[in-house]
């Protein structure tokens, strides 16, 4: 079959694919050239030499008549549909993909780096050698804290708004057997460490690290009150009672009202009004006296406790999915579902069983806890405390080999190290949400 040459006019040539030209240097040869499957971004009189070189050193002849003309016009439309892309988008929309560059390029340059910030007011309830212990360094990707028993770092990462919250109280609520205790010291040790992991807004878990470390301490007290003839430790069935009732009492809070109660006290909600109900968060909280932890959480934030002498971690929580096996039981015997939609989620939504507030995927999402009391060894080390933001991209092994390798360091503030390090790691390992790490100092020796 005779070749024939396309036809002459841009209107008659059938509609195909533009070839993609480019003026590199063609393999074998010198000089400019063309290839296939790149494009070219010279001029048009750049194209025409590129091309002429390319034939003349493959040692074919030049195109000539209608096949020139028709590649030339065909580069032209490559050339024209290539060099002004960038200028294509304008107006209102050039504006916001600007801003929204720009965004990126600010996040990714907050990611993980500290600042030093003039030294803020310790936190509301502790002593006056707690604030002197006790030092805030605020940025604006997120908040370190610094003391001698204990560290906390949490960061926005790569989500737009911030809806972790962490709490801290030291010496929140005076130990049962305040006058014999172990060592000898009076009080003791009783401090509360909670994190927060809110979704759909932070006001809920604004709101739990205001005020949980408050309703626990008056369930506590209420329930000495009722043992008062008793100096012994609080038993474990003491503990489930008050965190159980606390949790409750929090949940009523946050979800009175529609939830607009604690949206209204809240000065970061961004959230409509008929949807505050739609917000919630999960909570882990810890209770560390001088020989125990209480933990009681509900959600997917985990507590973990690093054990000395190289013995494995070990986790004081356990995470509340949709898919396990007991809370799709709850769940089904409830009325719910569990729908797989990017995962197992409570009715399609929520991808955790238990949570403080959604008041409108009541009573499916159940605000009861489950608490642990776990006694501490003599070669406990620290106690983790960390939102699903961590845990997502790091094991329970890899956290506590972090701290362990700051501890060895032999800094003072090793716990905020630890807790700024396992940070910036779940952010190196592309971590999606927010993250916030709490680390605990459980050493019994002076320091």
């Amino acid at each position: 079959m005779r070749w024939a040459p396309p036809p002459a006019s841009e209107s008659a040539r059938p509609a195909t694919r533009p070839l993609r030209l480019s003026a590199a240097a063609p393999r074998g040869g010198e000089g400019g050239g063309f290839k296939k499957g790149a494009r070219h971004r010279g001029t048009l009189s750049q194209l025409s030499t590129s091309v002429n070189s390319y034939w003349r050193n493959r040692g074919r002849k030049k195109l000539r008549g209608g096949g020139w003309s028709w590649l030339m016009s065909m580069a032209q439309v490559c050339c024209d549909s290539a060099t002004p892309a960038a200028a294509a988008v304008v107006g209102p929309e050039a504006e916001a993909r600007a801003r929204a560059r720009a965004e990126r390029r600010r996040r990714a340059g907050e990611a993980g780096r500290w600042k030093h910030a003039p030294a803020a007011v310790a936190a509301a309830g502790t002593t006056a050698e707690a604030a002197a212990a006790t030092r805030k360094r605020r940025v604006e990707a997120g908040e370190l804290l610094v003391a001698r028993k204990h560290g906390a770092a949490s960061v926005t990462g790569r989500r737009r708004e911030m809806e972790d919250a962490v709490s801290v109280r030291e010496a929140f609520v005076a130990p049962a057997d305040a006058g014999d205790t172990a060592d000898g010291a009076a009080g003791g040790r009783c401090d509360f460490y909670g994190v927060f992991d809110g979704h759909g807004c932070s006001h809920v878990a604004e709101a739990c690290r205001d005020r949980m470390h408050e309703l626990l301490a008056e369930e506590l007290v209420a329930g000495d009150g009722d043992n008062a003839s008793s100096s012994s430790p609080r038993e474990p069935a003491a503990w489930t009672s008050a965190m159980e009732r606390c949790f409750a009492r929090m949940d009523a809070e946050v979800t009175s009202s529609g939830g607009r109660a604690a949206s209204a006290a809240s000065a970061s909600c961004r959230c409509d009004a008929h949807k505050c109900d739609h917000v919630g968060s999960t909570a882990v909280v810890a209770v560390v006296e001088e020989r125990r932890v209480v933990v009681g959480h509900c959600g997917d934030s985990r507590a973990v406790l690093c054990r000395g002498d190289g013995a494995p971690p070990v986790a004081l929580s356990s995470d509340h999915k949709p898919d396990r096996p007991d809370e799709q039981e709850r769940i089904e015997s409830a009325g719910g579902r569990v729908i797989f939609w990017e995962g197992a989620r409570v009715l399609g939504v929520l991808a955790m069983s238990r949570a403080i507030g959604d008041g409108y995927l009541k009573p499916y999402v159940s605000s009861v806890p489950e608490v642990s009391v776990t006694d501490l060894a003599d070669g406990d080390e620290c106690l983790i405390l960390a939102s699903d933001g961590l845990w997502d991209v790091v094991s329970n092994e890899a956290a506590c080999e972090v701290a362990r390798a700051c501890l060895r360091r032999g800094r003072e503030k090793w716990c905020a190290e630890a807790a700024a390090l396992l940070t910036k790691l779940a952010l190196a390992r592309r971590s999606a949400d927010n993250v916030s790490v709490v680390v605990v100092d459980l050493r019994r020796k002076k320091h």
